[in-house]
């Protein structure tokens, strides 16, 4: 078995984990290695946004871990679909890219749970630090940060449609949703690539932060490697045990341990090496190193349900001779470095609703896609058409992460469950209705031809019943190691693992709760927040 020794290990190259190495190995002074399951995340299908179709798929176990789920009671015993990225920059690596982070009331809700430190005054510049805004930078933005943020490159004519309908049915228009005020209808800006020469690549997190600096002689990255276990002598962590192949090693870390797998890997990591809820564990047959009953709870997911429709407009994206051209054409465009539907996010634009004009912020998001995008792309349609996304942005559901193996090669047991609590179903079934007469409105009748699955005329039992056969996650688990100061936290607002000497959690899995949007600009921020609090603690 082979063995090296670093000042800081990092298990898990996703969002957080790039920010990390880059952060932390800045300082010179300090060696930093970084263990990642998968590649370097730099293929073309990566680099080029609209590659993400092609992973999300998760065919063949390529830059996708496409995890499902136990089955969900609440989604009709169905299991649920759970791609996460395999490279890289995780997940950054094959999202939609959409850049947004939620309103101020959600940090300071943080705070409220036990977060102390996260407040949105305090988090705000960590949000400006990561960002290189082509808008430049004002109070709420940042220009000079790693992380390229961009507007559309080239959406499709059907947005317009889109907001003139919501305008029609007294929605606004918002130009900017990480502006003062989230609500309304626009585009989503996107993390692509704004800098001449890459204009519309993606913007990983890898791309931003990582790549360009993998050459530092205090940085190790090790890709196809696994993290297996963190060693622990007695209760502090002194390395991380991996697999890469057929070989097994440990890496020494004279620091400190830093796990950033993600709200699945982190808390499946931390169970494996004996840290978790004593009981379980030892059914498992796993040594108890720390008794955490916190691990792996409180999972929440954005989930989501789609609205399809059949379209006669052929410069949609679709199935079908004219879509061919359309992509030769594209690719064409893309080489030239001009505009082109290679680049485009698919959610090119959305909206940020109420169901309620007496609540305080949006509780319901949408996301207008310019394709018929049904089971994660894994269900094809012929022809051309568009859908629109809707998700309940606060739920009330919670959910767990744990092992049905000890084997660290096995995928984590996965139960968001799913509409567990009544009330996430009520609330989906207000905003599901509230799309469908934005999609119904005249300025979407030149491109709408007719509806996939509902007729309109449902009752709520027959609605809630479509809603629990074909809802399922729009990819936003957190929260099961989260920080704050009760039994069940799991960190600590400094993000280290209670209980245990010299090992953090950073990644999504430490958010006490939801934000009200996408979560990879938050991640980002939580690790640029974390990769302060280590440098004032050395």
């Amino acid at each position: 078995m082979s063995e090296e020794a670093f000042d800081f290990v990092i298990a898990g190259g996703g969002s957080a984990g790039c920010v990390l190495a880059a952060r932390l190995s800045e300082d010179p002074s300090v060696t930093v290695c970084l263990i990642e399951a998968g590649s370097e995340g730099r293929d073309v299908l990566v680099r080029t946004p609209i590659g993400a179709a092609a992973y999300m798929r998760g065919l063949f176990g390529v830059r996708n871990w496409a995890f499902q789920t136990v089955p969900q009671p609440g989604l009709n015993g169905r299991r649920g679909y759970q791609p996460r990225g395999k490279a890289l920059g995780g997940s950054s690596a094959i999202n939609a890219m959409l850049y947004t982070r939620g309103v101020p009331a959600d940090y300071d809700r943080w705070v409220e749970e036990g977060a102390k430190g996260w407040s949105w005054k305090e988090v705000l510049p960590y949000f400006r630090k990561a960002e290189n805004n082509i808008r430049d930078e004002d109070t709420l933005h940042g220009a000079a940060g790693p992380l390229q943020v961009s507007e559309q490159r080239s959406p499709h004519p059907i947005n317009e449609a889109f907001f003139e309908a919501a305008e029609s049915c007294q929605f606004r228009r918002n130009a900017d949703f990480n502006g003062p005020d989230q609500e309304g209808v626009g585009y989503y800006q996107a993390t692509q690539f704004h800098e001449k020469g890459r204009e519309g690549e993606r913007c990983s997190a890898a791309a931003a932060y990582l790549h360009s600096v993998m050459n530092r002689p205090n940085l190790e990255v090790m890709t196809g490697t696994m993290a297996t276990k963190v060693v622990m002598e007695g209760k502090r962590a002194t390395g991380v045990e991996y697999r890469r192949g057929s070989k097994t090693g440990t890496v020494k870390a004279r620091r400190e341990v830093i796990l950033s797998g993600g709200a699945f890997n982190s808390p499946q990591l931390l169970m494996l090496s004996g840290i978790g809820d004593g009981d379980a564990l030892r059914q498992k047959g796993i040594d108890v190193v720390h008794d955490l009953p916190g691990v792996g709870r409180n999972l929440q997911d954005h989930l989501d349900f789609i609205q399809l429709y059949r379209s006669g407009d052929k410069t949609l994206f679709g199935l079908g001779p004219a879509a061919a051209v359309n992509i030769v054409r594209a690719i064409l465009s893309w080489r030239a470095g001009r505009p082109s539907i290679l680049s485009t996010t698919f959610a090119e634009s959305g909206a940020f609703l109420k169901t309620d004009p007496s609540i305080a912020v949006p509780d319901i998001q949408l996301h207008m896609v310019c394709a018929m995008v049904d089971d994660h792309t894994r269900k094809l349609h012929w022809g051309y058409g568009y859908s629109c996304h809707v998700c309940v942005l606060r739920p009330h559901s919670r959910g767990t992460v744990g092992l049905d193996s000890s084997d660290p090669m096995a995928p984590p047991r996965i139960d968001p469950q799913f509409l567990s609590d009544e009330r996430d179903l009520d609330l989906l079934i207000k905003g599901t209705k509230l799309t469908r007469t934005i999609m119904q409105a005249p300025p979407l009748a030149p491109y709408r031809h007719r509806e996939l699955y509902l007729r309109g005329d449902e009752t709520d039992a027959e609605l809630k019943e479509h809603i629990r056969s074909r809802a399922d996650t729009i990819y936003h688990p957190v929260g099961t190691c989260r920080m704050g100061s009760d039994e069940l936290a799991v960190t600590d607002p400094e993000l280290r693992v209670r209980g245990v000497q010299n090992l953090r959690v950073v990644d999504a899995s430490v958010m006490p709760s939801l934000i009200g949007g996408n979560t990879n600009a938050p991640t980002i921020m939580i690790a640029e927040k974390a990769a302060g609090m280590i440098a004032a603690d050395r």
